[in-house]
């Protein structure tokens, strides 16, 4: 090996200024790649399981619901793993229809979901698992929301965004119906966008309601205030608990309500008799308000205090940053928003764009850093550049390793690169330092002899610390797509293939840089040092 780098460190020195050319062309090359490569928040999971979130028009019943469910279960039932089907890519699947009032996330019967184990021992593939069902449920059960997701998937994009999907279309504005128009409109705009899922609107509709409208100079003539008319109708109709019955150790809420037959009797909910203050006897709710039927939002849901509507889809054989880029340019040049109405777009998108500008900061600091430390240790601009310029060798093998791979650029290979970044400037430190220790204690003049030497003395100490993290991480990059490893993967894959670049530059660039660039400040540095210890105070 000291034979293969002492050929490697001549060439090095007999043309410094060509390779250091060169290797910035690859930098920039390397650079235009990781411009092309997709963006992600994270790496796609394999968790061996899928979620498939079920929505109906809202108000509808259980029944309708369980109608549905039905659909969707025969199709699942066929594609079950059984004795005459050992190929099925469905162990088994569950489903629930709505969440309780007191769940953590309550929702009505008309949004169910289901989670479904898949055949280890298939041999379908995860994308096209979630494309399969997307397409032959959506044929199966029409004018029903369909969503398609991995559990996980689907508990981070709501952990970052409170939506589940990786892309949320967010319209702000006051009037629910020009929300409701222009979700449509946008819904319409971007539904045949390559590489994303059918996109589902937030379950949002006016539903027929009985508005109980109150006469104000009705009530003031009586002497009575709307909160007192509001507790009456609340107890009336909703009921309000009053004491608690013991049977053993059990206890039930004592309830004080009308009547069933009385509490859905809305045509004569006006003959409701209420008491008035100071005993002054009854009077009906309809001599108080005006009683008929309305409409209404089913739901209404704010952020930053103003009201919001939700177009959410996922994607599907697509990086997430190009997908939200050409929603952003069809939006933009498709959709007329009136005055006091706005877009923002949300999900894992705007994770990642957050958690990017985060990491290119934290990088710049790092970097920053470096260069003081390593002025404190050799106080020559020309010798810390030499030291960084490890950086972009390291860049070159890990945007490389990325594109052999086929990986998209996500938060975890950017953090990939910092670690990388503190491992490459290391090995340079190794050989700089040995040529100040020959010139410096060992009497050796500034020649290339000593540069040769020097690299190669220091040739099994940089191998060991290359081959130590490579050796460390080969497995990750080998079995990188097993399940489990998924964030792993991208961090192992940009630091081995920096790994590899770095090393083979130590050789080939930093000697000619060292002999042309910064060996004289080093040499002045070194013959500094010698002088000072022969000081006698």
């Amino acid at each position: 090996m000291k034979w293969l780098a002492s050929y490697l460190i001549r060439i090095s020195m007999a043309m410094p200024t060509l390779l250091l050319l060169i290797t910035w062309i690859a930098v920039a090359f390397a650079g235009w790649q990781m411009a092309q490569l997709g963006k992600n928040f994270l790496p796609e999971f394999d968790e061996g399981s899928i979620q498939i979130n079920v929505t109906l028009p809202p108000g509808s019943s259980l029944d309708a619901s369980n109608q549905v469910a039905g659909l969707i279960d025969q199709k699942l039932q066929d594609m079950q793993k059984t004795e005459k089907n050992p190929d099925g890519a469905i162990l088994h699947f569950v489903r629930r229809t709505g969440r309780a009032e007191m769940d953590e996330h309550a929702s009505p019967v008309n949004a169910g979901e289901y989670i479904l184990s898949m055949n280890p021992e298939s041999h379908h593939e995860r994308e096209e698992m979630l494309k399969k069902l997307l397409d032959e449920l959506g044929e199966e059960v029409p004018g029903v929301d369909l969503e398609i997701e991995q559990p996980l998937a689907h508990l981070i994009s709501h952990m970052v965004s409170g939506v589940y999907a990786q892309i949320a279309i967010k319209i702000h504005g006051d009037n629910l119906d020009v929300l409701q128009q222009l979700s449509e409109q946008v819904k319409s705009t971007v539904q045949n966008i390559d590489g994303i899922t059918p996109p589902v609107i937030e379950p949002i509709r006016q539903t027929e309601e009985l508005h109980i409208q109150l006469r104000t100079d009705d009530l003031a003539f009586h002497g009575v205030t709307r909160a007192y008319v509001a507790t009456v109708l609340q107890t009336a109709l909703q009921g309000e608990v009053v004491s608690q019955v013991l049977e053993g150790q059990r206890r039930f809420d004592l309830l004080v309500r009308l009547e069933e037959d009385y509490r859905t009797d809305y045509a004569n909910l006006g003959r409701l008799r209420i008491d008035l203050p100071d005993e002054r006897g009854q009077i009906e709710l309809r001599e108080l308000a005006d009683i008929g039927p309305g409409t209404g939002p089913n739901a209404v849901n704010r952020e930053n205090a103003r009201r919001r509507m939700v177009i959410r889809a996922n994607t599907q054989d697509r990086d997430l940053a190009s997908a939200v880029t050409e929603i952003q340019r069809r939006v933009d040049s498709q959709v007329n928003l009136p005055e006091g109405y706005f877009i923002e777009y949300g999900g894992q998108f705007e994770s990642q764009q957050r958690a990017t500008r985060t990491i290119a900061v934290l990088a710049a600091v790092s970097v920053i850093g470096m260069f003081v430390v390593l002025m404190i240790l050799f106080p020559s601009v020309r010798i810390v550049l030499q030291l960084l310029n490890a950086l972009p060798t390291a860049f070159i093998g890990g945007v490389l390793a990325l594109v052999l791979t086929n990986q998209s650029l996500t938060v975890a290979s950017l953090v990939g690169f910092i670690s990388l970044g503190g491992i490459a400037v290391r090995n340079g430190i190794l050989l700089v330092t040995h040529y100040f220790h020959l010139m410096k204690e060992e009497g050796e003049d500034f020649s290339k002899e000593m540069i040769l030497r020097g690299s190669l003395e220091r040739l099994a100490p940089v191998l060991m610390t290359a081959l130590t993290a490579g050796m460390g991480l080969l497995p990750l990059v080998l079995g990188g797509q097993e399940p489990g490893r998924e964030i792993l993967y991208p961090v192992a894959t940009v630091i081995l293939g920096g790994l590899v670049t770095s090393t083979f530059c130590e050789f080939l660039i930093h000697p000619g840089i060292f002999w042309r660039f910064s060996g004289k400040d080093a040499l002045a540095l070194a013959r500094q040092g010698d002088s000072n210890d022969h000081i006698i105070p």
